[in-house]
């Protein structure tokens, strides 16, 4: 497959606005093309100069430079600017650092900001002493320079590992546990500011916060899912994904994103109306590929959302098929319905279906089946009887029949 393209001026719209989600006031953006990569500067000589002199005229007290830069390229910017810089990873490390809410998802930022903090033990450390959200790259209260005790560094994230793992043994039970209910789970994955939370809202009733920010959420949320005929299903909302995402990143969130590899349906959520549609989709794939996640179709489901925000007439064609994309809007609701039906749909493979007869006295029989399986046709006789055609989970058919002495 042939990447698709991705402008420079929406990567550069995408830069400010991750700079906007930790509230930085971002007073111009400059795209530069480049012959070659320097190894001291990653920038030309003259560029440099011209940057620093404008850096100097607009009293600017933060540079951040959309790409990976090494320890030295950031040491040496930051001499020729007389200004803080900070690169891509940086930047991500640093919205990470302020959005974790949970105990878990505050680690695994930790173990990537002090992964990436290896190499540059000048820089500063403050999570040590934090007073405010975020890992210390726009400087702040509590500095110190113990960082450069390369050992205590080193047994953090040691000892980090260690609760981490912790973490994915408890979200192993917990799904061991949901198995006996069982509810199988949906996932909701796609690129960062897509609209996977205001779908998740929309879809089970909830108020996850659904902000028009990049990486509004980061902790993995967990709501019931009510289908048509009566079964029920577990939404997960997760972090959303961005292009170059920091391979630390990717690796301390495995845990968090156990959720997205035990699911048995995925929602691929596009913004459909953003320009870079295309190239987002492929940098979730890449990312779930890298994580090995099975993203293949009898598993994934595409939704193109924000279809309130395409012109008239300007929805792209969606060919016919079992896979095809379904467009929604997770604001106004539009084709959700669809979605909710193609999502049981899904669900349903594999799944038997068992007819049975119960008597007018098995009113217990009749609410355990309502609550344990999917009741796709009901009968009833004129003297009580009810026949019922319904479709179970595979691990539940044997508990059905035999109860039921079908």
């Amino acid at each position: 497959m042939t990447p698709a393209s991705r402008s420079p001026e929406a990567r550069a719209d995408e830069a400010a606005g991750l700079a906007l989600a930790i509230d930085l006031s971002v007073v111009g953006a400059i795209i530069v093309n480049l012959s070659e990569v320097r190894p001291a500067t990653f920038l030309g000589k003259g560029k440099v100069e011209e940057l620093a002199q404008r850096i100097k005229e607009e009293e600017i007290a933060l540079c951040v430079v959309d790409c990976a830069l090494s320890p030295v390229q950031q040491r040496n910017l930051e001499k020729a600017f007389a200004c803080k810089v900070i690169d891509r990873t940086g930047l991500i490390l640093e919205i990470f650092g302020r959005r974790a809410r949970t105990r878990e998802g505050a680690l695994q930022v930790e173990l990537a900001h002090l992964d990436y903090q290896k190499s540059r033990l000048v820089r500063s450390w403050t999570h040590l002493e934090r007073q405010r959200g975020g890992f210390g790259f726009l400087g702040g209260p509590g500095e110190t320079q113990i960082e450069t005790d390369r050992r205590l560094l080193q047994e953090r994230i040691i000892r980090i590992k260690v609760e981490l793992e912790a973490v994915k043994k408890t979200r192993a039970l917990h799904r061991a546990s949901r198995k006996e209910v069982p509810y199988p789970i949906v996932a909701l994955v796609g690129y960062t500011n897509a609209g996977k939370s205001t779908l998740f809202n929309k879809l089970t009733k909830a108020d996850v916060l659904a902000a028009d920010m990049l990486f509004a959420t980061l902790d993995p949320t967990l709501r019931l899912l009510e289908l048509p005929h009566g079964a029920k299903a577990i939404l997960s909302d997760t972090v959303g994904f961005i292009s170059d995402l920091p391979t630390m990143l990717i690796q301390a969130f495995r845990a968090t994103l156990e959720e997205v590899r035990a699911a048995d349906v995925i929602l691929h959520v596009r913004d459909i109306a953003h320009v870079d549609s295309g190239a987002q989709g492929e940098d979730v794939i890449g990312i779930l590929n890298e994580l090995g996640v099975e993203a293949g179709a009898a598993k994934m489901i595409e939704v193109w959302n924000k279809a309130d925000l395409l012109p008239p007439g300007g929805a792209p064609e969606i060919k016919r098929g079992a896979n095809a994309p379904i467009l929604v809007s997770a604001v106004t609701g539009q084709g959700l319905d669809t979605l909710i039906a193609a999502i049981e749909t899904r669900l349903a493979h594999g799944r038997p279906t068992i007819s049975l007869k119960l008597a007018a006295t098995d009113g217990a029989g009749l609410a355990w089946l309502y609550e344990n399986a999917e009741i796709l046709s009901r009968k009833d006789a004129k003297d009580g009887a009810i026949t019922l055609k319904l479709r179970v989970a595979p691990e539940m058919e044997a508990r059905v029949r035999k109860r039921f002495a079908v």
